[in-house]
């Protein structure tokens, strides 16, 4: 289904030129009918034998001119003020994709801009072990300890299969050497 407006508009167009083509065949019928010569006055202003179709049909054309001129420096305006705000748009896309890429840096997010983040070095992994401090344990209950049941967390370990070893960097503050694991038989 069409939408309405637009039919709407068009309606009022095609309006708008019947009762243009008619306003045009009232004033040449007009015209050709009254050629008697009249004498305006207006104040100290006088014209003698004027056609009297030009006293109708002139002030009629003037402003039909006037309103056209009118509507065509309104529409030029209209389009210089949407180009002014085409360009602003497009300047403020482009402090957007700036901000954008700068705050991915700052917080150290994968790229999402398009502009290339320069590479941060990484620290080398410490190649010897250092030992392991061990950890306190846990004072013993009779059970009726309810809130450090619900403290615990399960933790389960996945299966690894055909992989190498891996160091895993920490703080600083303990380091572990890697085991390999073999692969659990089915």
């Amino acid at each position: 289904m069409p939408d309405l407006s637009h039919l709407w508009q068009r309606f009022l167009l095609a309006s708008a030129l019947i009762f243009g083509l008619l306003l045009g065949v009232a004033a040449t019928v007009f015209g050709y009918s009254n050629t008697a010569p009249v004498n305006i006055g207006w104040s100290i202003f006088r014209l003698d034998g004027i056609p009297l179709w030009t006293v109708a049909i002139v002030p009629l054309v003037v402003v039909l001119v006037a309103g056209t001129l009118y509507h065509w420096f309104n529409s030029l305006h209209h389009f210089t003020e949407h180009m002014r705000h085409r360009r602003r748009v497009h300047e403020l896309e482009g402090e957007l994709t700036k901000l954008r890429a700068h705050m991915d840096q700052l917080l150290e997010m994968p790229e999402q801009s398009g502009v290339r983040l320069p590479a941060r070095d990484i620290p080398p992994i410490a190649k010897e072990p250092e030992a392991v401090p061990a950890l306190p344990e846990a004072p013993a209950t009779n059970g009726e300890d309810k809130g450090a049941k619900k403290s615990r967390k399960k933790v389960a370990s996945p299966a690894i299969a055909d992989t190498e070893p891996v160091a895993v960097a920490t703080d600083g503050a303990a380091e572990v050497e890697p085991r390999e694991e073999t692969p659990a038989e089915a």
